[in-house]
C-alpha cells in the first residue's frame, strides 16, 4: 500500500480544529463581569475587593502596560448541566496573543475569601469550579497586562520595557468571561488523536506500525459524527483503544518526565512581576495535582530557586502552606539548592557559595528538604568551579540543558561526569530533548531518543516539561500525553517522576560515564559578559563590600563586643543573590530590571558602609589618628591582611619626565612612556631588563568595533565584529596631573562620536603595576568598547581567574572548540606567560575578555589581552549603558600567577583610612601565600562561631598552618552550609591545612 498520509494527515488536522476544538464545550453562558483597574503597582487580594467595582463588559480593552485589573466575575451554573462525562468549569480568555505563554496577559484567580484558586493563561485557560448544577459561580480575576516585549522574536527596539516610556493605551481586549460545560470523551478523545497523529509524524514509513496507527486515526474520524461529535466521541476512542495499548518496544528510550516551570526570575518583566508569575504557576501546579485525569496522581513537579518559595511565603502564606504539604507528599520538588537560577560565569566565589548556603538554609529550615541536586538549565555556561561547590554543599547531581544552544560544537555526551579545576567530579545529565519547557510531543520524545549519545552503554533520560516563565507550567494535556506513551508502540517509554528518583536510576544503569573536564562553555550568548555595565560593577562591589563587613563585623563581635549585623548581611547577601539570577547580571533584560538592580546595588552599599563604619570605629576606637585597613588577603602597603596599621610609605619616589618620545614615569620597578597619542609605548621592566610592549605596538589602546549580533542584541557577541572597527589614537587633551613622590599620573581624554573617554594612567612607587583609570560617557549604540594590552610574551594559553581558582584557555585555534571560545571570562585578573616570564591584566568590574597572538616580522610572538568594557545593545533594553562608567585596569610587569592574585584582590580591595588610634590585628592569619582567605564571618545558625573559608589559590599542593588570635574551643572542617564533615579532608590533626590545588576549606572555630 502507498504512502497516503499526507493525505490522511490533514484531514485529521483539520477535524480536530473544525470539529473537536469547537465541541470541547458543549454549552458556554457568559458571566456577568465587574472591573476596577489599580491605578499604580500591584495591591493584594484584600485591598482590591474593597474597592468600587463597575461594569465591564466582554470585548473591551483593558490594561495599559504593566497594569493590574481585576475582574469579579459572577453567575450560575445552568441547573440542567447534569450529563454524565462533562463537567462545569470557568473559562476565561483575557484577550491571548498568539505568542508564547509566559510572554503576554495572565491572570490569578481567587475565590471572595481570598482563596487562590488556579491562574488564567493561555494554555489553562479553565478555572475548576467546586459546586454543581444550580451553584452560584463567585470570582474575582486578578489580571496583569504584561506587554509582549520580545514582539514575536524580532529583537526590535521596544519602548515597553520602561514604565516611562510604554504609555498608558490598553493592550488587551477581553474576549470571553464564561462557564463552560467540558464534555470530557470529546477532550479525551483530542489526545488520543494528538498523540498518534505525532507518533506517525515521527515513524518510518516503512514501518508497519506507522500504517496500523494512521488507519486507526483515520477510522477514528470516520467513527465520529460531524453533526454528533458529543454523541460519537466515545466510538472514535474505540478505534484507537488497540493501537494505543500495544506496548513499548523492549528497547525503546526510557523518558523521565519531571514536571517543571522555568521561570526567570527577571527579564522581559521586573522582579515584582515574577513574584506574581511564581503564584499563578504553583496555583496551577496545585490544581493539576487534584484533577480528575488519568496521570494526575503520578504527577510530579519540580521547581527551583529558594528566592521564589520566599517571594510566595511573603505574598501568599495560605499557597505556600498547601505547596509545604505537597512537599511533605514528595509531589512538589524542590530542586538546586540555590538561591536562584544563577549565572554561574561571573559570581565570585563566596557569592556562587552562599547561593547554595541562602539556598539550601531556606529549602532545609521552610519546607524541610534538601535538594541533592543542582539545577541550572538556561544558565550562559558553567564555571569549572562548580563542580567542587556543588559536592561542598552536600549534593550530588548536576543537570543542565543550555550548552544544546552552541553555534559550532555538540556536546558529545548527555549523561557524564563532570570534573572541575579541584579534580572534583559530579555526576552530570544534559537532557537530549534539547528543551526545558517540553509538551511531552512525540516530536520531541523521538529526539530525545534520537539524539540521547549514550546508546548502547545506557537509555535513559529526563525529559522536564510544562510552559515556563509564568505561562502556567505543566498542563492537563501534558499529563494526558504522558499517560498514553507510559508505554506505547513505536514511542520513548515515559514515567513521570522525581529528579532524585531520575538520577538514582541514571547512576546505578551508567556507573562509569565519560569524563568531561573543565568549563561547560557555551558558544553563544558571549556578550552577556559585558551587557549593563552598571550591573556588572554593582555586583562585583557588592560582593568586595560584602566581604569587608562580614569581615569587621566579626571582628569586633569577637574583639569588642559589638551585635552582629545578621539580618543587614543576609538582606544584602539575598538582594546580591537575586541579582546574580542568570538574565540580571548579565545584562539581557528590560530597562525597568537594570535601574531596579542598580537602585538596590546602591541601597547595599549604604547599608554595607554602615556596617563597616561601625564596626571599624569599634575596633580603632577614638582619636584623631589615622589607620589603614586592609580587607585583602595579603599584605599591602605594610598594612596586615584582615588587619589595620599605619601605611609603609615606599623608599624611592616616582620620577616625571617629558621628553621626545612623551611622559616618562619611572618608579625604579618600571619605567612607562606615554606618547602623544596618550598610549602606551613602552613598559619596561627594570628587574628583569626586558620590554613588555612589542616593536610597533601600544597599550591602553582604546578600540571601537561595529556591534551588530545576528540574533540576540544583549546576549551576543558575535566573531564578525573583528571584521570592523578602529583604533581610537585621536587625544582631545592630555597632561600630567600627578607628581606626587609616591604616585604620578597623566590624564588623557579622548572623544569618539557623541561619547567623551577620560583616562587617568598613573604609576605608585615601588609598585610593578601600570594602572587605567577609565572614565566614560558613552552614547554609541551597537558598539563594543574593547581595551587593548599587547604584550611581548610568547603565550600558548591564557590563565583567567574564576571562583576560587584559575582556568587555563588555549589561545591558539587548533581545534572548532578553540576557534568557538573567541570571548571569555575572567574575573579579577588574566595572566598570560611564557616559561621564566609573565604579565596579569587586573580590573575592577570587567568580565568579558579576549586573548589572541600574532607572530611579528621579526619572528616574535605578539599576545594581545583586551578587555571589553563597554556594549550598547538595543534589545531589550534599548538604552543599555547609555551614561557614566568607571573602570579601573592594572597591567602588571613580570607577574607569576601568585603575583596576578595578589594584584587582583588589591585592586578591588584598595585600603581603608579611616579614624582612630588602635590598630587590628588579624583574627587569623595563615603563613602560606598560597592559601587565601576568601572569608571570615559569624557563623549561620547564630551561635557565634567564627567561620573562615580559605582555598588553595595557585594551582598547588599547599601546607598552611592557620592562627586563630581569639579564645575558642576548638576547630572542625565543614562543608559550605557549616555542617562538620564526618572525616576531615584537608585538616590534619596538628591543625595544618593540607590542600591539593584550588581545594576549597571551611573551618568552623567554636567559641565558648
Amino acid at each position: 500500500m502507498h504512502d497516503d498520509s499526507n493525505l490522511v494527515i490533514p484531514r485529521i488536522a483539520r477535524f480536530v480544529r473544525e470539529r473537536l476544538v469547537p465541541a470541547m464545550y458543549r454549552e458556554r453562558v457568559p458571566l456577568q463581569v465587574t472591573a476596577w483597574t489599580a491605578p499604580g503597582e500591584p495591591v493584594p487580594f484584600a485591598e482590591a475587593v474593597r474597592q468600587e467595582f463597575t461594569p465591564f463588559e466582554v470585548g473591551s480593552p483593558w490594561g495599559r502596560p504593566w497594569g493590574t485589573v481585576w475582574f469579579h466575575v459572577t453567575g450560575t451554573v445552568p441547573a440542567g448541566w447534569t450529563d454524565p462525562g462533562t463537567r462545569p468549569e470557568l473559562a476565561i480568555d483575557l484577550g491571548f496573543a498568539g505568542v508564547q505563554p509566559g510572554f503576554q496577559s495572565e491572570g490569578l484567580a481567587y475565590t471572595p475569601d481570598g482563596v487562590v484558586v488556579a491562574a488564567v493563561e493561555p494554555r489553562n485557560a479553565h478555572v475548576p469550579l467546586t459546586g454543581g448544577p444550580g451553584s452560584a459561580v463567585d470570582v474575582y480575576v486578578e489580571a496583569a497586562s504584561n506587554p509582549g516585549v520580545a514582539a514575536d522574536w524580532t529583537y526590535a527596539p521596544t519602548r515597553m520595557g520602561d514604565p516611562a516610556t510604554a504609555g498608558d493605551d490598553p493592550l488587551y481586549r477581553l474576549v470571553a468571561a464564561d462557564i463552560g460545560l467540558l464534555d470530557v470523551p470529546v477532550w479525551e478523545l483530542a489526545q488520543d488523536i494528538w498523540t498518534l497523529s505525532g507518533l506517525v509524524t515521527e515513524l518510518s514509513p516503512d514501518l508497519p506500525r506507522r500504517a496500523e496507527v494512521l488507519r486507526a486515526l483515520e477510522r477514528a474520524v470516520d467513527a465520529v459524527d460531524p453533526e454528533d461529535v458529543a454523541g460519537t466521541a466515545e466510538l472514535g476512542r474505540a478505534e484507537l483503544a488497540d493501537v494505543l495499548a500495544a506496548p513499548a518496544w523492549p528497547s525503546a528510550h526510557r523518558v523521565h518526565a519531571v514536571g517543571h516551570a522555568h521561570i526567570d526570575s527577571a527579564w522581559l518583566w521586573p522582579v515584582r512581576e515574577t513574584v506574581r508569575k511564581v503564584a499563578r504557576t504553583f496555583a496551577n501546579v496545585l490544581d493539576l495535582m487534584d484533577a480528575e485525569i488519568d496521570g494526575a496522581d503520578e504527577f510530579v513537579f519540580a521547581a527551583s530557586s529558594a528566592q521564589q518559595y520566599a517571594w510566595l511565603q511573603e505574598h501568599q502564606p495560605e499557597l505556600f502552606e498547601r505547596v509545604k504539604r505537597r512537599v511533605a507528599e514528595g509531589r512538589f520538588v524542590p530542586v538546586g539548592g540555590m538561591w536562584v537560577e544563577s549565572d554561574t560565569n561571573m559570581p565570585g566565589g563566596e557569592a556562587l557559595a552562599r547561593q547554595f548556603v541562602a539556598g539550601k538554609r531556606f529549602f532545609m529550615e521552610q519546607l524541610g528538604v534538601e535538594p541533592l541536586e543542582v539545577w541550572l538549565p538556561d544558565s550562559f555556561g558553567y564555571s569549572a568551579a562548580l563542580p567542587q561547590l556543588i559536592k561542598a554543599a552536600g549534593s550530588r547531581w548536576f543537570l543542565t540543558q543550555k550548552i544544546s544552544w552552541n553555534e559550532t560544537n555538540v556536546m558529545p555526551h548527555h549523561t557524564f561526569r563532570w570534573e572541575g579545576i579541584d579534580g572534583t567530579q559530579v555526576f552530570t545529565h544534559f537532557p537530549p530533548v534539547d528543551t526545558y519547557n517540553s509538551e511531552l510531543s512525540q516530536h520531541e520524545l523521538h529526539r530525545a531518543q534520537r539524539q540521547y549519545s549514550e546508546k548502547g552503554r545506557a537509555n535513559t533520560s529526563l525529559v522536564p516539561f510544562g510552559w515556563g516563565d509564568g505561562g502556567g507550567g505543566p498542563t492537563r494535556e501534558m499529563l494526558a500525553a504522558a499517560a498514553r506513551t507510559r508505554s506505547l508502540e513505536g514511542s520513548p517509554a515515559v514515567r513521570m517522576t522525581t529528579p532524585a528518583e531520575f538520577f538514582s536510576t541514571a547512576e546505578a544503569e551508567y556507573p562509569r560515564p565519560p569524563v568531561w573536564s573543565g568549563e561547560l562553555y557555551l558558544e553563544f550568548h558571549r556578550g552577556t559578559y559585558t551587557s549593563q555595565a552598571r550591573t556588572k560593577r554593582g555586583n562585583r562591589r557588592s560582593e568586595h563590600l560584602l566581604r569587608e563587613a562580614e569581615l569587621w563585623a566579626a571582628t569586633a563581635a569577637v574583639r569588642a563586643g559589638l551585635p552582629y549585623p545578621a539580618d543587614v548581611l543576609e538582606r544584602c547577601w539575598h538582594t546580591v543573590l537575586l541579582q546574580q539570577f542568570h538574565d540580571i547580571l548579565p545584562g539581557t533584560s528590560i530597562a525597568w530590571v537594570h535601574q531596579e538592580a542598580e537602585r538596590n546595588y546602591a541601597r547595599v552599599a549604604e547599608e554595607l558602609e554602615t556596617v563597616i563604619s561601625s564596626s571599624l570605629a569599634a575596633l580603632t576606637g577614638d582619636g584623631d589618628g589615622t589607620v589603614a585597613v586592609n580587607a585583602g588577603p595579603y599584605p599591602v602597603d605594610g598594612v596586615p591582611a584582615l588587619g589595620g596599621g599605619p601605611v609603609a610609605t615606599a623608599p624611592d619616589a616616582v620620577r616625571v619626565e617629558e621628553n621626545g618620545d612623551g611622559t616618562v614615569l619611572d618608579n625604579g620597578v618600571v619605567r612607562a612612556v606615554i606618547d602623544d597619542r596618550g598610549l602606551l609605548t613602552s613598559v619596561y621592566d627594570l628587574a628583569a631588563d626586558r620590554e613588555l610592549v612589542p616593536p610597533g605596538a601600544a597599550a591602553n589602546l582604546l578600540q571601537l568595533h561595529r556591534d551588530t549580533p545576528t540574533q540576540w542584541d544583549a546576549w551576543d557577541i558575535d566573531e564578525h565584529y573583528r571584521r570592523h572597527g578602529r583604533d581610537l589614537v585621536e587625544v582631545a587633551e592630555l597632561s600630567v596631573v600627578g607628581r606626587e613622590p609616591q604616585r604620578a599620573s597623566v590624564r588623557i581624554v579622548r572623544k569618539t562620536g557623541a561619547s567623551t573617554i577620560t583616562q587617568v594612567v598613573s604609576l605608585a612607587a615601588g609598585s610593578a603595576s601600570i594602572e587605567v583609570d577609565t572614565h566614560v560617557d558613552w552614547h554609541e549604540r551597537q558598539k563594543l568598547l574593547k581595551l587593548a594590552f599587547p604584550v611581548d610574551v610568547h603565550a600558548e594559553r591564557a590563565t583567567s581567574e574564576i571562583q576560587f581558582g584559575h582556568l587555563h584557555r588555549p589561545i591558539h585555534t587548533n581545534t572548532s572548540w578553540d576557534a568557538a571560545r573567541f570571548e571569555t571570562v575572567a574575573h579579577r585578573w588574566v595572566h598570560v606567560g611564557e616559561p621564566g616570564y609573565g604579565t596579569a591584566v587586573a580590573n575592577d568590574s570587567t568580565y568579558g575578555h579576549d586573548v589572541t597572538r600574532s607572530t611579528r616580522p621579526d619572528g616574535g610572538t605578539t599576545t594581545v589581552v583586551r578587555l571589553s568594557l563597554l556594549r550598547a545593545p538595543l534589545f531589550p533594553d534599548p538604552t543599555a549603558d547609555q551614561g557614566e562608567h568607571r573602570m579601573r585596569v592594572s597591567l602588571r610587569a613580570g607577574a607569576t600567577i601568585a603575583d596576578a592574585v595578589a594584584e587582583g584582590y588589591r585592586l578591588n580591595l584598595p585600603l581603608r583610612t579611616v579614624r582612630g588610634s588602635s590598630p587590628i590585628a588579624p583574627l587569623v592569619t595563615v603563613d602560606s601565600p598560597a592559601v587565601v582567605v576568601e572569608a571570615v564571618k559569624l557563623a549561620e545558625d547564630g551561635s557565634g562561631d567564627v567561620v573562615v573559608r580559605l582555598y588553595e589559590a595557585h594551582g598547588s599542593r599547599a601546607n598552611a598552618r592557620v592562627t586563630a588570635d581569639f579564645e575558642h574551643s576548638g576547630v572542625v572542617e565543614t562543608d559550605l552550609l557549616e555542617r562538620p564533615l564526618p572525616e576531615p579532608v584537608a585538616l590534619a590533626a596538628d591543625g595544618t591545612l593540607r590542600l591539593r590545588p584550588f581545594r576549597i576549606v571551611t573551618l568552623r572555630y567554636r567559641r565558648a
